[in-house]
């Protein structure tokens, strides 16, 4: 008997050893992240440690994903510094206002996915994205200087602040500089090596230990010039009350939404691509990640999201549940609550030179130097997307390149006109007149194709198209091969019953061919199309809708 018992325990004690070599590693690289971000924006390093538990600890409970993890996200937390510092400086308070921000991020997530509204992640095209984390990028770096060189941070808007770090880079101080080339060095060398090595704890912990060796904590030049983070908060996270002013949550709510989209955008790549084999649950991420803001908040933390790089970690490490990141909260809560001593004398720069390397790794210079190559339209996404993030308020910025990314939707779909089909010798298959040397037409027919849905944006292009390919020659039949029509609106609807009833006028019977869409067919029927046209006339191939078409009347 226990022979029989032991092949099903040895899996069973293999998974279990993964999952805490992959919760040790995750908290290895999580605990100098967390506090890094939260170091951008403008928290005391452990309101991030306190972020990830609270988020790790909700989502594990309400998240579909095995292996998401989530915490402070480099990626949001520069969008929303600013508006905050903003309304701290107006009395709201800073830490209040984080909390409230995460609860309201929180509540737009739960709901997006209670009303399954998953599709909505898809509305950002690639360019977009690139272009936004490229702008990100250079806000992160910007932000940072000033502790690499080992000056006081400069005011005003981003270019004013370059122009000012431009001026005093002859001050800079070699150590604060040697510490933070150092770890962004070290970092980038062992993520080469192997991204699941904790590089980044590694390089933090020599670094503080070389500033106490060396006794150079102190802001004096005779002390070296390093600043350390000091003494933190004890005793566990404080109890932190959200703001309740009507003027604060009206300031916030545009960045709430702006915040939970972009949320939405990486948490459906996340799930995606890290799926198991039962598929991605991205609507049930989307609840994991409310969950998750909303248990952040409770620890006085800020909005949080789906981490794509931790993530990947965990899976090459070997875990299979979110036991790994229970696990790593477990750690990361013991150093929050006991490790206050030891984090007091990490050094700002070092925690700069990871969030230097954290720059470098979201901007996807590979995808840059492709679109580049390949469309140099959609390049011009990129770079007007990154050029509004970088010189425009943050918020508006990404709110400019959620609007490009939807004008550039709607644009494809304005240049799609109607294709003349005809066909193909000794077959029944009907094709792209312009796509063929040769094709045969049927005398007084013409086929036609619109290959993309008949919405208002491509209503009118629809409505000229047919009507110039009408005039061209004598007909007496019109078939409408309807393959890529995927949905009808109203508008279109509209503009497809102004070509029927042009074609009764003119004496040509109008046909349509290959319907598949069921949800086009529904919207034709709602709408009086069908009614309009006459089921006789909807047909199953062009074929079939030439061979039946009505004789002329004389």
């Amino acid at each position: 008997m226990p022979d029989s018992k032991a092949p099903s325990r040895r899996p069973a004690a293999g998974v279990l050893l993964r999952n805490l070599a992959a919760g040790l590693t995750l908290a290895a690289i999580t605990i100098p992240e967390q506090m890094a971000t939260a170091k951008l924006g403008g928290f005391a390093p452990n309101i991030g440690l306190y972020a990830f538990i609270g988020a790790t600890l909700a989502f594990a409970l309400f998240g579909a994903s095995r292996v998401m993890t989530v915490g402070a996200d480099s990626t949001i937390t520069p969008i929303f510094a600013a508006m905050l510092g903003a309304l701290a400086a107006a009395g709201a308070g800073m830490e209040g206002s984080a909390v409230t921000l995460a609860i309201m991020v929180g509540a737009l997530l739960l709901l997006a996915g209670l009303l399954k509204l998953g599709w909505i992640a898809d509305l950002l095209s690639t360019p977009i994205i690139t272009g936004f984390l490229a702008g990100i990028a250079v806000h992160i770096v910007v932000s940072q200087l000033p502790d690499v060189m080992g000056i006081a941070k400069p005011g005003g808007n981003l270019p004013q602040q370059v122009v000012a770090l431009v001026h005093a880079a002859p001050g800079a101080r070699a150590w604060p500089v040697a510490i933070a080339l150092g770890v962004l060095g070290l970092t980038l060398l062992t993520e080469w090596i192997n991204p699941r090595l904790p590089g980044a704890l590694v390089a933090i912990i020599v670094a503080t230990v070389l500033v106490g060796r060396f006794g150079l904590e102190g802001p004096g030049p005779e002390a070296g010039g390093v600043e350390v983070l000091g003494a933190l908060p004890g005793g566990g996270p404080a109890l932190v009350r959200p703001v309740l002013q009507i003027e604060a949550l009206r300031d916030l709510l545009p960045l709430a939404l702006l915040i939970a989209l972009i949320v939405m955008m990486q948490t459906a790549t996340v799930s995606r691509s890290f799926a198991g084999r039962r598929g991605a649950d991205v609507n049930r991420d989307f609840v994991g990640l409310g969950a998750a803001n909303l248990g952040a908040a409770m620890l006085g933390s800020f909005p949080v999201n789906a981490s794509p790089p931790r993530t990947a970690i965990v899976r090459e490490a070997g875990g299979t549940s979110q036991a790994a990141a229970l696990l790593a909260a477990l750690v990361v809560a013991a150093v929050a609550l006991a490790g206050g001593g030891l984090l007091a004398h990490v050094p700002h720069a070092a925690l700069a030179g990871l969030l230097l390397f954290v720059a470098l790794r979201i901007v996807r210079f590979g995808v840059i130097a492709t679109v580049a190559r390949q469309a140099l339209g959609e390049f011009a996404l990129i770079a007007v997307t990154a050029a509004a993030v970088i010189l425009l308020p943050v918020p508006t910025g990404v709110a400019i390149g959620v609007g490009l990314s939807l004008l550039h939707g709607v644009w494809i779909a304005t240049r799609t006109e109607v294709v003349e089909l005809t066909r193909v010798p000794g077959t029944t298959i009907w094709w792209p007149q312009s796509q063929r040397e040769t094709g045969d037409r049927e005398p007084g027919v013409l086929v036609v194709s619109f290959a993309a849905p008949l919405l208002f944006a491509n209503a009118d292009v629809f409505r000229r198209s047919m009507a110039a390919e009408i005039a061209k020659r004598p007909l007496d039949t019109l078939v409408l091969e309807a393959l890529g029509i995927a949905e009808v609106d109203y508008t279109a609807a509209q503009a497809l019953r102004e070509v029927i009833e042009d074609c009764r006028g003119r004496g040509i019977d109008f046909a349509i061919a290959r319907l598949e869409s069921a949800r086009a067919r529904r919207s034709l029927e709602r709408f009086g199309v069908l009614a309009l046209l006459g089921s006789d006339r909807i047909f199953l191939s062009v074929a079939q809708a030439v061979e039946a078409r009505k004789p002329k009347k004389k």
